[in-house]
């Protein structure tokens, strides 16, 4: 929520708690999915000088804090460690890879695994630590949750990378909850998971079997390209593109099964180069399914590993679940329906599991329009508010049109919002009691002037 529309909530909270109150009578069940817009929600949206309580520790809040209630309660939910979780299969085929694949002198694992992090970091852990540039996009309040201008809920995994490889680790995977401010729809939710990989290689380690190994080098001083960086020599980069590539087709075609169509699309990452993403043709269809590259050496050498060069790619659970069970919607990882929970209760984790679908109910959709303030909005605002009252009661939010007043030149903006429970049918009396406290919220802590 933008700064002006918190100090708004200081002065409306009173309203907005009998608002969220009058909306949730009539509503005794299915909470989980979040038909009950109770005044809770609203809780974490309170003016500078408050605190917020989390994790066991105590934030105070600032013009920068912007969590809605309803982010907070998935803070500590952990799915990727919920024993038979489709995104604990995931994460633990992965571990299980790496372990067999991977190991070291002594005969235990290379690759060291953290997926119990906390999820509340520094934001120079978030982004000074891996070289994103202070006035860099991807630091917006709009797309991310901060606690305050200090703290925020981690936007990726790649926020432990440095402190990991401080402490002196050179082969590590973090798995974990990483929260983005984004649109609605059955791909994006507030709340997701990745799994981190970076592995460094010393001189010995990387040139190893190669022909005259010991005269190659892995640092010279030259000029920056497409192909490597400043600081790196063109042979170590080659055998590093290549042993990352190589290590990453070994684990799609271990989670996918052989015979995949693989290719690599040049990308950019500020914290590695040259990066790439990997697609794979599945069922007809090229998938992006996950980043990685080699990985910049001033974030190494700024850790303390000034001697190694190194790799790191990321990938997100919920895509490659999505993909590999066929589940069409990302609410239902959130869903405790023993229907979908069931059907991931295996014996064995490689078990080839297939999901059937629960009844589709129907959807109940409703439009939304409203002029914008003068500044002070982005859409972003308004999917985490819409979120935040009707829950995962909200299946998608189309923006559908854009106007501008031909002489006050306001904009105008109008939203679809299709409202669909994942287990059993709506009314569109109890969601037009939901749509009115959007209409109203939006009203009172964005701004915007309502053509409803």
């Amino acid at each position: 929520m933008v700064c002006s529309a918190l100090r708004r909530v200081a002065h409306m909270h009173v309203y907005l708690v009998r608002k969220a109150s009058s909306v949730s009578k009539g509503h005794h069940h299915h909470q989980a999915l979040g038909s009950r817009p109770a005044a809770s929600e609203f809780a974490a949206r309170r003016a500078p000088g408050s605190v917020v309580e989390l994790l066991g520790k105590s934030y105070p809040q600032d013009d920068y804090s912007n969590l809605s209630q309803k982010v907070l309660s998935r803070v500590g939910r952990n799915l990727h460690n919920q024993q038979h979780h489709p995104l604990w299969l995931i994460k633990e085929r992965v571990k299980e890879h790496f372990y067999k694949q991977y190991v070291g002198r002594f005969g235990t694992p290379m690759f060291s695994v953290y997926d119990d992090l906390s999820p509340v970091v520094t934001t120079w852990q978030n982004f000074d630590s891996l070289l994103i540039p202070p006035d860099h996009p991807s630091r917006k309040k709009g797309d991310n949750y901060y606690l305050n201008g200090n703290h925020m809920l981690r936007a990726h995994t790649s926020a432990h990378q440095w402190d990991l490889l401080h402490a002196g680790l050179d082969a590590f995977l973090v798995v974990g909850d990483v929260y983005r401010r984004d649109q609605i729809d059955s791909q994006h939710y507030p709340v997701f998971h990745q799994l981190e990989g970076v592995r460094l290689f010393s001189k010995h380690e990387l040139f190893a079997g190669i022909k005259d190994g010991e005269s190659l080098q892995l640092f010279e001083q030259s000029s920056r390209s497409a192909y490597k960086q400043e600081t790196h020599t063109m042979e170590a980069t080659k055998l590093i593109e290549f042993d990352l590539k190589q290590t990453l087709i070994r684990l799609v075609t271990h989670i996918f099964g052989d015979g995949l169509d693989i290719r690599w699309v040049d990308c950019y990452f500020p914290f590695t180069h040259p990066s790439y993403e990997m697609e794979i043709n599945f069922h007809g269809e090229w998938l992006e399914v996950l980043g990685c590259g080699v990985m910049e050496q001033q974030l190494v050498n700024s850790a303390g590993a000034q001697d190694r060069i190194g790799w790191a790619f990321g990938l997100g659970l919920e895509r490659l679940a999505m993909i590999l069970y066929d589940i069409p919607d990302i609410r239902l990882f959130w869903s405790e329906d023993e229907r979908f929970l069931k059907q991931f209760r295996v014996s064995d984790i490689n078990q080839k599991v297939k999901f059937q679908p629960l009844s589709k109910y129907p959807a109940v959709i409703n439009d939304i329009s409203f002029w914008l303030p003068s500044k002070n909005y982005t859409e972003n605002d308004f999917y985490d508010l819409v979120r935040t009252v009707g829950g995962d009661l909200v299946e998608k939010v189309d923006l559908i049109d854009k106007f501008e007043h031909p002489k006050t030149h306001k904009t105008s903006h109008c939203y679809r919002i299709t409202y669909r429970h994942m287990e059993r049918t709506l009314s569109q009396r109890e969601v037009g009691r939901i749509h009115q406290a959007v209409q109203e919220a939006a009203v009172q802590l964005l701004g915007v002037e309502g053509r409803f």
